[in-house]
């Protein structure tokens, strides 16, 4: 079954003085370098730097190129992006449904407290529902209290009875290579 395509967000209620500051977009190939801005920031958020390897390459290969691994969806604050959320396709085998994964959600802090996060993770929501999907979910990283309030906030619940594992570099190859043996 085909995606559905992203259909554009509800634009906010202008204020009778002037329009809404922020926009909700897709973003295009020619965003790479501010998506790239932003997973660098995030990064740096995260206490993660050291291990973004993303490059625009990279990006526009595996985002824009003739298989898309994921979405992204860029927030503007009057025309400057401050903000992105990078999901792709998931599935539940207990729902037998697909859901949508939030692999990123970041705000840059100047902006945060004017409803950015909350219009990111509603535009999924509403994206998740218009394709057929009865979930979303995502990580967090235990020590960033301030995003689990957030996400709580938002009516999402902890699945703490849940461990993520990863397979990654030389052990995935490993793993890989043993398959192909067996």
């Amino acid at each position: 079954m085909p995606l559905a395509p992203l259909p554009p967000p509800d634009p906010p209620s202008p204020s009778p003085a002037s329009a809404a500051p922020l926009r909700l977009r897709a973003a295009r190939a020619d965003d790479v370098p501010v998506i790239r801005a932003l997973i660098e920031g995030l990064a740096e958020y995260e206490r993660l730097r050291h291990e973004c390897v993303a490059t625009d390459e990279k990006l526009a290969s595996t985002l824009f190129g003739a298989q898309p691994a994921a979405e992204v969806v860029l927030a503007e604050w009057e025309g400057t992006p401050v903000g992105f959320a990078l999901f792709f396709r998931n599935y539940s085998t207990f729902l037998a449904a697909p859901g949508t994964y939030l692999e990123d959600l970041f705000v840059l802090p100047a902006y945060r407290g004017r409803g950015i996060g909350r219009a990111l993770l509603g535009h999924l929501a509403a994206l998740t529902v218009a394709r057929g999907g009865q979930r979303l979910e995502w990580s967090v990283l235990d020590w960033n209290e301030d995003a689990i309030r957030f996400y709580r906030a938002q009516g999402a619940r902890p699945q703490d009875q849940w461990t993520v594992h990863r397979v990654t570099g030389q052990s995935l190859l490993d793993l890989a290579q043993g398959a192909e043996t067996a």
